[in-house]
């Protein structure tokens, strides 16, 4: 059965926007490249996300299928991007939504546990926070990767909303990246 990880970045004060939704991205370098989105989607067999991210995503990597001088198109690991299949969790989308991409309206906890069981391999939601505080509300997040940036926003939407349940987890790595950034990997303690 697979598992669903909630793969996230945040800044030291907790946030994964600036002040007025703006979106903030790590550094980049090779090590980054290698830990954090390598790593991520040598697991993977689906990806989640929620709508704004998604479609931010759909936008940035669907370009390096057409045009080589796009950023995307010099990342080694677009075409993997391109071919994940992909779920897109949103009440305001309609219609196909492209991507190599299925929408889901509600019942997310069967969405997830169906795709827990027909994965290929582990199940990666990399957010936003709608889906993110979703997913935990709901139970079903089995290993957190935290990618933790050398940065305070001092505002902006924060990764964890006041209100979620207690869980416990255990931690199963951790990794200082050359950019200042620390990665915290949770699994989930039984």
């Amino acid at each position: 059965m697979a598992k669903l990880i909630l793969a996230m970045f945040t800044s030291l004060d907790g946030y994964i926007e600036g002040p007025g939704g703006v979106f903030v991205p790590p550094a980049w370098s090779g090590d980054l490249e290698r830990h954090w989105a390598g790593q991520a989607l040598e697991r993977a067999g689906h990806l989640v996300y929620g709508r704004v991210n998604f479609v931010f995503n759909k936008g940035f990597w669907s370009a390096a299928e057409t045009d080589p001088d796009s950023p995307a198109a010099k990342v080694p690991h677009a075409g993997t991007m391109n071919r994940l299949p992909k779920t897109v969790v949103s009440r305001t989308l309609t219609g196909d939504p492209g991507w190599n991409a299925v929408l889901v309206r509600d019942d997310l906890a069967g969405a997830v546990a169906r795709l827990k069981v027909e994965a290929p391999g582990d199940v990666t939601c990399f957010g936003g926070a709608g889906i993110a505080n979703s997913l935990l509300a709901l139970d079903l997040v089995d290993e957190l990767r935290l990618m933790v940036l050398p940065t305070l926003f001092g505002d902006g939407k924060r990764l964890f909303e006041p209100g979620l349940p207690q869980r416990a987890f255990t931690l199963a790595e951790t990794r200082a990246l050359d950019t200042g950034a620390v990665i915290l990997h949770y699994r989930r303690s039984i």
